[in-house]
């Protein structure tokens, strides 16, 4: 057993006494904790303040992160699935029809930010307005379903989830080294992995890229850049791992037809029959 008897914050101890993945796995499936502290799971971050364009006139009414999937409201489902993983404290970042968030404050105790630059600028705006709270989190998005608990109360290290693409992909395809580190992206690809779902940043991370973003926030070309852009730009000091899921576990609804598909509900019934449906459902939140 080793004692450490100088005061080490966390940082100091994740750069100073790292764990080999195997130790990590060992001590978790022990649930030996108080040797996983460094690698605890701080808070997570909720992105909801996009108007979902793609799914109007239905997120006029309604934004997509509270469209009712399968029985659930796709963010109650997320913010429950966090909490289950043991993640209490959640920062739900809002802009459009901001309002209909707040009962989520009383329902579930998240904490509500406001993007005021969300008409404006593009989702790197949402990780400006909690810079002061990034750390070791997750980074998600309201309108993304799990179909199986993706979170967990700690994470070895720093990694952006990724599925396979079979065929051509418009996503974000990423190649990782011989570390499943990720040293490459590009928009499009061929038989790839591609960037999908949530993310984890740990402190490092988060550091360094909060001071990137706020260095290059003024920028033009910045202003419509989503975060991971940003991230893009800096690969060399700011590490990501490759995180593979099965197919399936992480589904996104980029538009009606790819809710139909999996919703059947949204299939058989009309857009005037929807835009009711999702008002009567905003009135039992």
């Amino acid at each position: 057993m080793v004692i450490i008897r100088s005061k080490f914050t966390i940082i100091q101890i994740q750069e100073e006494v790292l764990l080999t993945k195997e130790t990590f796995n060992e001590l978790y499936r022990k649930k030996e904790f108080s040797g996983l502290a460094p690698y605890k799971v701080e808070n997570a971050v909720i992105m909801a303040a996009g108007f979902s364009s793609r799914f109007a006139p239905l997120s006029e009414v309604c934004p997509k992160a509270l469209f009712p999937v399968k029985g659930e409201v796709l963010i109650e489902r997320q913010i429950r699935q966090l909490r289950d993983a043991g993640i209490q404290d959640i920062y739900v970042v809002v802009g459009h029809k901001k309002e209909l968030f707040y009962y989520l404050k009383e329902k579930f105790g998240v904490f509500i930010v406001e993007n005021k630059e969300y008409q404006s600028r593009n989702n790197n705006s949402t990780l400006y307005a909690v810079r002061d709270y990034l750390g070791s989190s997750y980074i998600c998005s309201s309108d993304n379903y799990f179909t199986e608990n993706v979170f967990h109360p700690y994470e070895y290290q720093p990694y952006y989830s990724c599925l396979y693409a079979e065929g051509e992909t418009s996503e974000y395809c990423l190649t990782a080294d011989e570390n499943n580190r990720i040293i490459h992206v590009t928009v499009g690809g061929t038989d790839s992995w591609y960037m999908f779902g949530h993310v984890y940043v740990n402190q490092e991370f988060s550091r360094k890229y909060i001071s990137y973003l706020t260095e290059e926030y003024d920028l033009p070309e910045i202003r419509q850049a989503y975060w991971e852009e940003i991230y893009m730009r800096h690969l060399d000091s700011l590490t990501l791992y490759q995180k593979p899921f099965q197919p399936g576990t992480i589904q996104e609804f980029d538009s009606l037809e790819d809710l139909r598909a999996f919703d059947s509900f949204y299939g058989t019934h009309s857009q005037e029959e929807l835009l009711l449906f999702l008002s009567n459902s905003l009135l039992r939140t």
